[in-house]
């Protein structure tokens, strides 16, 4: 099966350390980050979409976070 993962955060080391943990894991990085600012709490948001082949069927109620 694919899977896909879309990763978001605040653009800071621990958004970088998610990505980074999820790439050692066997993620790879699909497309480009995304970044958008966030007014009303005054922080730039960061989000990065992977995806991984894995063995098994997938249902809605697999936790990806766990792959």
């Amino acid at each position: 099966m694919r899977l896909y993962r879309f990763i978001t955060g605040v653009d800071d080391s621990e958004f970088c350390h998610r990505v980074t943990a999820a790439l050692n894991k066997g993620w790879e990085l699909h497309g480009s980050p995304s970044l958008t600012y966030d007014a009303e709490r005054g922080r730039t948001m960061c989000g990065q979409a992977v995806v991984k082949e894995a063995d098994g069927t997938y249902s809605p109620g697999i936790k990806l976070g766990e792959y």
